[in-house]
This record gives C-alpha cells, sequence and structure tokens, in this order.
C-alpha cells in the first residue's frame, strides 16, 4: 500500500512525487503532477510545438550537456537520425484493452501466473511482458511459445526493426541543437504551447519537460500542481456554469481521481494523460471563476472509503441507473460503486424487477419524467445504424484491437447475450459472414463507437425481402455509467443538495476527508 505523507518525497512504484508545503492554517499539501499534454510527438514527422511564456519573458531551456539557454521562444520539430546498425523493437503483448480499467485487471492475473507485466498505450492499452525480464528476443519467443502452447492464443509478439533515431531538434541563430530530452521553465511558470499541427494553443502552468516515452515517440509533459490541474480539469469535465455544489463535487472527484491513478503512465516516466482516458486537461486556456472558487473551498478535500482513496470513476450520463463496476470492466467489484436509480424519487424497484430481465428493461427505458438527468440531451436516444456502418466499424475494431483472427467482411446479425441488472449489456454476439464475434462490456463501445452507451436494446429493420438491413439502438446515457453522473449532479444540485449529499448519493457510505499522512492512495 501507498500513503500520503506530509513532508518529503513519497515513492508510487517508483515514481518520486514531490509534496510542497502551503501557508495555510489547514496544512494542506500540494503534489506536483506529471501530466502528458502531448503524449505521441513526434509520430508524424510533421509534429511541430512552440513554446513561449504567456508573459513576454524568456524560457530557460536546458538541453543535455550544454548550459542552459535563455530564448524568447523554442520551436522544436523532429529529427529523424539513422542508426548505424538497425535495432529491433520487439515485445510480448498479453492482452489488448479499450481501457486502463481491464488492462489493469489482466496485469493481476498474470503476475499471478508468475509473469512479471507492464501496462503500455501505444494505440489501445495493452499488458505486456515486462521487457526489462524478456530482453532478449529468445527469451520473448520462449514465452509466447508457452504460453500458446497453453491455449492463450491471443497472445502475440510485435516486432518492428527501427532504422532511426527520433530525436528533438530546434534553432538558435545559426546553431541547430540536437537533443533526446528538453526541459523548459521561466520566471511565472506559465507557458503557451502551440502544437502546429493540431493547431491547439494552450496556456500551461507549472514547467515543461520534453521526454522519450516506450512508442518511439516523445512526450510532452507538464510538471503541475495539483491545485491548478484542477483549475484546467473541472470546467472542462462538468462545464463552467455548472451549480455551485455540483461543481464542489466534481472537484473532489477529479482530485481523488488524480491522486488514485498515478500509476498509469509509469511506463513513460509521467503519471496522468489530458484526455478522455484520465481527465480532460487544457491547461489554464479555458478556467472559471465560478469552479475556482469550488476549488479553493475544497483545498486538499478527497473521497475515501475506509481511508483509501476511492476509485472515483464518473460519466456524463448515467440515463437513470447506474451501473456497478463489473458491469464496465472485469476486476473486483467495490462497495461504492453499485448499480442504483438515478433519482431523487423511488421511482423503480431493482430488487423486484432487475433490468437483466428484457421486459423490465423496455419499460424502464420508456419511463423519461422524474429522473436527475430527464430533460438533459441524450438522456433517451434512439439511433438507427445499418449494417454497412457496422460492418465497418468491426472490421476496424478488430484490426486495432487484434482480438480476433476474424476479418469480416459483412455483419449479419446482433444478439445481446446477456445483460446486467443495471440494465447494461454484459455480452453483446456479432454474427458476421466470417463467423461470431462476441463483444463484452465496454469493449462494446469500443467497438461500435457510435453508441453513446451500453444501456440499450435492439430492434431490427427489415427490408421487402425481410433481410435485416439495420439495427436500431435505443437506449439512455452516456459513456459507462458507472459513479456520478455530471448531468445528473445538476439536478440535485438545483434541489438544493450540498457537495456531500451528492458524493455520498453516488458513493454511498464514502467519506470527504482531508488529505493526511494516514490517507492510503491504493491498494494492491
Amino acid at each position: 500500500m501507498n500513503k500520503f505523507f506530509c513532508s518529503g518525497t513519497a515513492l508510487f512504484l517508483g515514481l518520486s512525487v514531490q509534496f510542497k508545503a502551503l501557508s495555510n492554517p489547514a496544512g494542506d499539501q500540494d503534489v506536483q503532477l506529471q501530466v502528458g499534454v502531448v503524449q505521441k510527438f513526434g509520430e508524424d514527422n510533421q509534429d511541430e510545438l512552440v513554446i513561449k511564456s504567456n508573459k513576454n519573458e524568456p524560457l530557460t531551456v536546458k538541453a543535455g550537456k550544454f548550459a542552459p539557454l535563455t530564448l524568447n521562444q523554442i520551436d522544436i520539430k523532429i529529427f529523424k537520425k539513422p542508426l548505424k546498425q538497425p535495432i529491433l523493437d520487439e515485445r510480448v503483448i498479453l492482452g489488448s484493452y479499450s481501457t486502463y480499467e481491464s488492462a489493469q485487471n489482466n496485469a493481476k492475473k498474470w503476475k499471478l501466473k508468475g509473469i512479471p507485466v507492464e501496462i503500455g498505450q501505444p494505440g489501445r492499452w495493452e499488458v505486456w511482458a515486462k521487457r526489462d525480464v524478456y530482453s532478449t528476443s529468445t527469451t520473448r519467443k520462449t514465452l509466447l511459445k508457452s504460453l500458446q502452447e497453453s491455449g492463450y492464443t491471443q497472445v502475440a509478439l510485435k516486432s518492428q526493426l527501427l532504422t532511426n533515431q527520433l530525436l528533438l531538434s530546434f534553432q538558435v541563430g545559426a546553431k541547430v541543437y540536437i537533443q533526446s530530452n528538453l526541459d523548459i521553465s521561466n520566471k511565472s511558470s506559465l507557458f503557451q504551447v502551440n502544437f502546429k499541427n493540431k493547431h491547439l494553443i494552450n496556456i500551461y502552468p507549472g514547467n515543461l519537460h520534453l521526454k522519450p516515452n516506450a512508442y518511439n515517440s516523445y512526450t510532452l509533459v507538464n510538471q503541475v500542481p495539483l491545485e491548478s490541474y484542477l483549475r484546467g480539469v473541472v470546467p472542462n469535465e462538468i462545464g463552467p456554469n455548472a451549480p455551485y455544489s455540483a461543481l464542489k463535487a466534481q472537484v473532489i472527484i477529479a482530485r481523488t481521481y488524480a491522486l488514485r491513478n498515478l500509476r498509469r503512465f509509469f511506463i513513460d516516466q509521467y503519471q496522468l494523460c489530458a484526455t478522455t482516458d484520465c481527465q480532460v486537461y487544457f491547461g489554464l486556456s479555458q478556467t472559471s471563476p465560478k469552479a475556482d472558487k469550488a476549488i479553493l473551498a475544497t483545498k486538499g478535500e478527497v473521497l475515501t472509503y475506509r481511508n483509501e482513496l476511492i476509485d472515483a470513476l464518473y460519466s456524463d450520463m448515467t440515463g437513470g441507473i447506474s451501473a456497478n463496476f463489473q458491469d464496465a470492466w472485469d476486476g473486483q467489484d467495490k462497495p461504492y460503486l453499485k448499480s442504483l436509480i438515478d433519482s431523487p424519487k423511488a421511482l423503480w424497484d431493482l430488487n423486484q424487477y432487475p433490468l437483466s430481465n428484457e421486459i423490465s428493461f423496455r419499460k424502464f427505458i420508456a419511463l423519461t419524467k422524474g429522473f436527475n438527468e430527464s430533460k438533459r440531451h441524450l438522456f433517451r436516444w434512439n439511433k438507427t445504424i445499418t449494417l454497412l456502418e457496422l460492418s465497418k466499424q468491426i472490421r476496424e475494431y478488430l484490426l486495432k484491437s487484434q482480438i480476433s483472427k476474424l476479418n469480416p467482411n459483412k455483419v449479419l446479425e446482433l444478439k445481446i447475450a446477456q445483460r446486467s441488472d443495471s440494465g447494461r449489456v454484459i455480452v453483446l454476439l456479432v454474427e458476421s459472414d466470417q463467423g461470431t464475434i462476441r463483444l463484452e462490456k465496454n469493449e462494446i463501445r469500443s467497438a461500435f463507437k457510435s453508441l453513446y452507451s451500453t444501456l440499450f436494446y435492439l430492434e431490427p429493420v427489415f427490408n421487402s425481402s425481410k433481410e435485416i438491413i439495420d439495427y436500431r439502438f435505443i437506449g439512455g446515457g452516456v459513456g459507462h455509467g458507472v459513479g456520478f453522473s455530471q448531468e445528473g449532479s445538476y439536478n440535485l444540485a438545483n434541489l438544493g443538495w450540498s457537495n456531500e449529499k451528492i458524493l455520498n448519493f453516488y458513493y454511498p457510505n464514502t467519506k470527504i476527508t482531508h488529505l493526511n499522512s494516514n490517507t492510503i492512495f491504493w491498494k494492491e
């Protein structure tokens, strides 16, 4: 287990996290986070970053063995250096997943089998046999053969021969610098970052580092104090004008989520990403005075269960019923992530009418009033998707995920094989011209990206020859539906609920506490 310490340095699986004492009576501490704001810089040869101070002051750039440089701005490009001898880049992939939660659970299973692993995200989340343990081509191929002979047919060996080394290039006057690491700072700790290929310009606080990652590219890492990080997260997650108690609830969840998930990018030497794979973070480009007030009012507050930070999962909209953890991912259920009717009133008896029953589920989806999200867009939705489009999406998914050897040309039929008590589709069978593809839990949304959630039922659409040509998906909600509903919290806040009451509703039996020396970040 790992704990928060009020001073000094705490070590998280090899990642050191610095704590800075603040001059407030409560003695709260502000963690320095490492956030990957540009995760794979260099994948495109045309990638270019222009960084300058946000207050027209000079930058201090540390580049390798050179003395620190003082620059008005730095324009960073990719330089390909031919290798004298090609390098074999090879890894054993033990599993491919749409989410970190599923990859983490799979990693635990491999560890129990005695195989050291690590988690990466070259595209999808992947579990790899630990590279420094299986460090030669012979050991990797021996492991692969052994596992495949034991029935693990989805285990694969990915190899590529690298002929170039990607390096960072920037120019000062007539001199061109070629480096593999850059540290960038200034007095105000505010930077304007222009990612030219993406046409994005964001303002980041703290310091910036460009460092190699595990995918033969680079990551721009923003070292940022936790409370400053929240200023860039909360308005983008719940909206800048959310009711005040809903904002306070979101702040506490976002703070808890960040600290609970510091291990996600251990393989790449940073902690969190800036996308929906973690929490959306655009630096200080879109801050909100109302959100800033909520951050200050809840400074240092986190949500715990038995003194451990909760797995603070949340989504846009539950569709009227939150999901159990196991409705979305494999792994151990959590007592505070249970299915509940997302309403301040008693609208449905789940014990008497579980939504695993198809008839009950359809009756539930027909209900539109009295829920926290009833007035929100996409609380209920009806979406028709052609077989042609479904076929295209499943092909793309199978190619990317590599979880099946099938390469179907056409989807013939969809069948819901299992539904959870919260109504989520647990198993969807895709009948194709090449055989049956089994999709489970969150992989359903990964495969069919046009679906808003797994809270749906199916109605086939036939042509005049009684052949299926389309499917109507009738459902509700947006996202995985586990935990806090951002849209639902609006209604509860408008009803006068406090942030404490809102959080206890979505995460029963949890407690708001201040970070202290006894706070457990996570247990293995």
